[in-house]
């Protein structure tokens, strides 16, 4: 698989209760801190939107699409002195796939949820998004809401094999909107995802997530690129922000992570397939990236349950 088809893998990411937003006159709505990634079509009218910690107030039209990755508070509304409903109490009541009139509608209506992640790791991903992605592109604005649509079609009518179909158009949805960010801001991103749209850099991340476990070195890296060992080192490190051996080992951790929590494999396979020639040595390398030794993560994960899902979503 490709890098980002790899870090998806690893955090599984989920689809959960999209809803539709029909509102009339002056209207808002707030929702409160939560995990994941929200995902937000407007299909008619105009609307701002207010994050409690971020970037100014957003212009919305009709046909642009947002993710809100951080996690933070926010609201859509009119106009900023509008009186906002509590999406908490506004949205669970009405079923999934279906939509929630406001005030009457007919001003402003819109489509949207949220992606969850059953993996760890999150902020592999997450960390290296800004708190609004604002999708602008005709094309791609279009893409997205057909997905979100569809997604929110099997929600509300479900068919045979609806789940997992859904669940194929939410991950299809988060792919669309990141390659177009990625699209948009590569020349002044910093980050493996940014990377991914330089030709050698994507190149040389490939190589690395496609076989781990290689002895991979510096100049082998660099051979694999057609590019000197210091011009490698150098690009590499200001295109994702570590020394490709800073990253290898990270990644080779997560990876590491994903298998003691998900299987019941001895600490010592996965070292050794993971390229580490000592049991020792990957536990030192697994407790420096991971914050705890290998074993004792497993046990962690394996006992942890999570936490409850918010269900107020539009």
């Amino acid at each position: 698989m490709d890098p980002l088809s790899d870090v998806l893998s690893l955090l599984r990411p989920q689809s959960y209760a999209f809803r539709g937003l029909d509102a009339g006159g002056r209207w808002a709505v707030q929702f409160p801190p939560g995990p994941g990634i929200k995902c937000y079509a407007l299909t008619h009218g105009q609307c701002w939107l207010w994050m409690d910690a971020g970037p100014a107030p957003i212009a919305l039209a009709a046909g642009d699409c947002v993710l809100l990755p951080r996690g933070q508070a926010f609201r859509f509304g009119s106009d900023e002195a509008a009186p906002a409903a509590d999406a908490l109490e506004l949205f669970p009541t009405t079923r999934v796939g279906s939509a929630v009139t406001l005030n009457g509608g007919g001003t402003c209506s819109g489509v949207g949820g949220y992606f969850d992640f059953v993996g760890p790791h999150a902020d592999l991903l997450l960390g290296v998004l800004p708190p609004v992605v604002h999708v602008h592109a005709e094309a791609d604005k279009i893409a997205l809401r057909q997905s979100i649509e569809r997604l929110m079609q099997e929600l509300r009518d479900p068919q045979p094999g609806s789940a997992l179909l859904a669940s194929h158009l939410a991950q299809m949805l988060l792919i669309q909107a990141l390659r177009q960010y990625v699209a948009d801001h590569s020349e002044r991103g910093v980050g493996w995802l940014f990377a991914l749209a330089d030709h050698a850099m994507g190149g040389a991340l490939a190589a690395l997530h496609a076989d781990p476990g290689h002895p991979w070195t510096l100049q082998s890296l660099a051979e694999h690129t057609n590019m000197s060992r210091s011009s490698f080192a150098a690009r590499f490190k200001t295109t994702v922000g570590q020394t490709p051996m800073e990253y290898l080992t990270r990644w080779r951790m997560l990876v590491a992570a994903d298998r003691l929590a998900c299987s019941q494999e001895p600490v010592a396979n996965i070292a050794y397939s993971l390229g580490y020639e000592s049991e020792s040595a990957f536990s030192a390398a697994f407790k420096r990236v991971i914050g705890c030794p290998p074993r004792r993560y497993a046990l962690i994960q394996r006992n942890s349950e999570k936490p409850a899902k918010s269900s107020a979503t539009a």
